[in-house]
């Protein structure tokens, strides 16, 4: 049988309630607007019968019966008198408007003095950027009016510019960074400074819009994330910039998040990662939360250059194969990465000839820590041996097909001792601390579009991943639940994240028998 074609009624319906709710508030909003005198007369004579109940409520009863005389008295002379009747609901009318009105002092729709004489000071300030001597109709002159340039702006409680919207003539090089950069630092000075500022630069329509960005929250400590394998949280950033949230939980209470996702693996165009910021900005706090989330599905070799004992929390964990400290130590667990990922891809290379699928043995990821490499290539260089980066070629080469992961921290000051190969394979990079524009667009690639500020948190700073935007990130609460500084809640939210503890030897069975015999110092050491 054909199908017949819905009624009319029905595929259109909703269109025609729209359309019935539409015009049912048009006329609605007519009405009143007629109504309104009606309205407040009847508000007023409502207000005065209460305010008769209430005066005649509060009269003594021994003094209503010639309270009644006298309105009696008044009401008579009033009919006597001519036009009397008329004239007295005139003035009933006009009491019971006055009385009726709306007595809520209306918003205010504009800047006040101080306010406006902020955005003048702003507008002769970008006078001689956004001006030419041979513009016949310049949008930006001395003594000229800032309403025309800008359009929209909002403050703060404190009276500072929180938004503002900014047209400038087409004819600025709104296309070269220099230009843009000259602007930003101006807004950024003349709005009011310690705080960030996002920059929206529109090239179609000449329009600038600047928004004070709120701090990224610093409260959010380590816990077990809703990720699925081969995501890694490196922290949480603004809401706008990521088209997802992750549930998080403080204390008692839940919430949702916007992450910066690090996705590794196979399909990974961004397979491995370099942090780096000043001392005690949080590269290892970053370092330590990749490490807890990589023991969820996959083993870890931790390599502390530092020599600091930050990792001593993961020594002798289940899936924790080395933690090393030490020259010796720390080049044999990496030569032994180099021979696992050569072992790995030999593996899967022959499993895809013979059609089966990978071995178990090298399906579960494998995590390549190296804090501070620096430090263990001038102590390797002053006992003659390699440097330790080395070693880590093959890992970062052929670490995607392999399940291997390479993450590297250093410290800002040091990244010079980096070596090319590094630099060439790490392409998803994060920047902690207070960095200046030229720094992070020289480790991230491109500059951020937001001021950096000189005072911040541990853990605060900006997060790229490959040729992607860059991010303003916070790193979660990750602290050594060793030190003496951790606070009893985050000490027990660590530890809650930490595998279970196995004896030396139940480590070294986890080490594949072919490269048993070059890492069995270091993770017998671990």
């Amino acid at each position: 049988m054909a199908r017949r074609p819905l009624p009319r009624i029905l595929s259109n319906g909703t269109a025609q309630i729209a359309k019935s709710r539409e015009l049912a508030r048009t006329a609605a909003d007519s009405a009143t607007d007629v109504l309104h005198p009606l309205i407040t007369v009847t508000r007023g004579l409502r207000r005065l019968a209460a305010a008769g109940r209430r005066k005649w409520a509060a009269t003594p009863k021994d003094r209503r019966g010639p309270l009644l005389f006298l309105v009696a008295s008044v009401v008579l002379i009033v009919a006597l008198v001519p036009y009397g009747p008329l004239l007295a609901v005139i003035t009933v009318m006009a009491a019971a408007a006055w009385t009726g009105r709306e007595r809520t002092p209306p918003p205010a729709t504009g800047p006040d003095e101080a306010q406006t004489g902020r955005l003048q000071s702003l507008y002769d300030a970008l006078v001689p950027y956004f001006s030419a001597a041979d513009d016949p109709a310049p949008l930006y002159a001395h003594g000229g009016d800032w309403e025309k340039a800008f359009t929209s702006h909002e403050f703060d409680d404190d009276g500072r510019i929180s938004r503002l919207l900014i047209h400038y003539p087409a004819y600025f090089t709104d296309g070269e960074p220099d230009s843009r950069a000259r602007i930003e630092q101006l807004l950024h000075a003349k709005s009011g400074r310690g705080r960030e500022y996002h920059f929206d630069w529109d090239e179609e329509g000449n329009e600038l819009t600047v928004t004070v960005l709120p701090p990224l929250p610093t409260d959010i400590a380590a816990q077990r994330f809703v990720t699925a394998p081969g995501e890694t949280v490196l922290g949480f950033t603004d809401p706008g910039d990521v088209q997802r949230t992750l549930p998080l939980t403080h204390g008692e209470e839940r919430r949702d998040v916007p992450p910066v996702v690090w996705r590794t693996g196979v399909r990974s165009t961004e397979p491995h990662l370099l942090i780096t910021g000043e001392p005690g900005t949080g590269t290892t706090t970053l370092l330590r939360s990749i490490a807890l989330q990589g023991l969820q599905y996959g083993d870890v070799v931790v390599v502390d250059g530092g020599g600091t004992g930050e990792y001593a929390c993961l020594t002798g964990r289940e899936g924790v194969l080395a933690v090393e400290c030490s020259t010796g130590g720390a080049l044999a667990s990496l030569e032994w990465a180099a021979h696992e990922t050569e072992r790995r891809l030999i593996a899967a290379n022959r499993a895809r000839q013979a059609g089966h699928p990978a071995p178990d043995d090298i399906r579960n990821p494998l995590w390549i820590l190296l804090d501070r490499p620096s430090a263990l290539g001038h102590l390797a260089a002053a006992d003659g041996r390699k440097d330790p980066q080395s070693l880590l070629q093959i890992p970062l080469r052929h670490g995607r097909a392999a399940g291997v992961t390479v993450v590297i921290a250093e410290h800002l000051e040091n990244l010079d001792f980096i070596g090319d190969a590094v630099r060439q394979h790490t392409r998803a990079r994060v920047v902690l601390g207070a960095a200046s524009a030229a720094q992070l667009e020289a480790v991230l690639g491109a500059p951020p579009h937001t001021t950096p500020t000189r005072d911040v948190p541990p853990g605060r700073g900006y997060a790229r991943l490959g040729t992607g935007p860059v991010l303003r990130l916070q790193v979660p609460a990750t602290p050594d639940p060793f030190d003496d500084a951790t606070s009893e809640a985050q000490r027990r939210a660590v530890l809650g994240l930490l595998p279970e503890r196995t004896t030396p030897g139940d480590a070294a069975e986890q080490v594949p028998s072919e490269v048993a015999g070059v890492a069995g110092g270091a993770v017998a050491e671990g």
